[in-house]
């Protein structure tokens, strides 16, 4: 996901985590940024959200130093918010967002959730928000990731050389998980058996195997000898993959060429016949199927960092108070 869709995303679903309940407060300046304010009345109206999910979710010792460290973490994004909108506001083309583009987000949000405008508006209604805050939110989202775009993710460069360092290093992260789908004909050894009976079984197991090998089809006398699980399917158990099955059988299963029918082979349970019918996610990933994978990975560690550094410059080259 890209760095700026992430952020939207993110605080979108903030909004939306419990709902709110009324508080009376008296207003006051908290907070100064630049030539606009942030009041008392406006910060609890926007923080009671958070503020109810703490009272109703935490229930640890420190609820009291955890709610003030999550109220001087919100200021210092509501603060950011403002810096960003402004910096998008001044630039020399503006970064402007239509109304209809704000509406496409919700009408695009309200197809996901399957809801109607009406349902969506009840919701909002039941949070404590109204279709201008959330407009609002939304343009405020849009001018952002617009904005970093320009001053951030045009000046974000990822090398083929970062890529193949990055491949090198994570190799595990990119090797398939190798399996093999099977057939099998499997005689079973009695209860309790002798070694008289085991021998008897593991004769007539080489015997099915030679007719095999002397071109009877192998499906047939699954149908016909097999007692195992999916006779009745031909023998096919599907794909399996390391460790999922018996250590004799997985030995043979994963050697064994494609097509090819195997010896007789003895278990703990029986005398099994195997041919390998087809094999998927041997080996590991070339790097170009996953080239862009890696490329979205570094380049969106990359923007974080320029995103702390551009946020940082911004903030100290504005004059901001805080007085909470």
């Amino acid at each position: 996901m890209k760095f700026y869709k992430k952020i939207f995303l993110i605080l979108w679903s903030l909004m939306f985590l419990c709902v709110p309940a009324n508080a009376e407060v008296v207003d006051r300046i908290i907070a100064v940024v630049n030539d606009e304010i942030i009041t008392l009345y406006e910060f609890n109206a926007a923080f009671e959200p958070y503020l109810q999910n703490i009272e109703n979710n935490y229930k640890g010792n420190d609820k009291e130093a955890l709610i003030k460290q999550t109220r001087a973490a919100f200021l210092q994004r509501l603060i950011d918010n403002i810096l960003i909108e402004q910096e998008a506001k001044k630039s020399d083309a503006g970064i402007m967002v239509k109304d209809e583009e704000v509406m496409d987000v919700i009408r695009d949000i309200m197809a996901k959730q399957k809801l109607s405008m009406q349902d969506f508006l009840r919701n909002l209604a039941k949070e404590g928000n109204s279709l201008e805050s959330v407009k609002k939110e939304i343009r405020m989202q849009m001018m952002r990731a617009r904005l970093l775009r320009r001053e951030i993710k045009s000046k974000v460069i990822v090398t083929d050389e970062e890529i193949g360092e990055y491949y090198d290093k994570h190799r595990e992260d990119y090797e398939g998980k190798e399996t093999v789908r099977i057939k099998q004909l499997l005689l079973l050894i009695p209860p309790n058996a002798d070694k008289a009976a085991i021998v008897k079984v593991k004769n007539e197991a080489m015997q099915l195997h030679k007719r095999i090998m002397d071109g009877e089809s192998f499906d047939l006398l699954i149908m016909k000898y097999s007692q195992g699980p999916a006779a009745a399917q031909g023998g096919d158990v599907g794909y399996v993959g390391k460790g999922t099955i018996i250590p004799e059988v997985e030995k043979v299963a994963f050697s064994l060429p494609l097509g090819r029918i195997s010896n007789v082979i003895e278990s703990g349970v029986g005398f099994h016949i195997i041919q390998v019918v087809d094999k998927k996610g041997a080996g590991l990933k070339p790097i170009t199927d996953v080239r862009e994978e890696i490329k979205t990975k570094i380049e969106d560690e990359k923007l974080d960092k320029k995103y702390d550094e551009w946020i940082a410059s911004v903030r100290a080259r504005s004059h901001i108070e805080i007085k909470l």
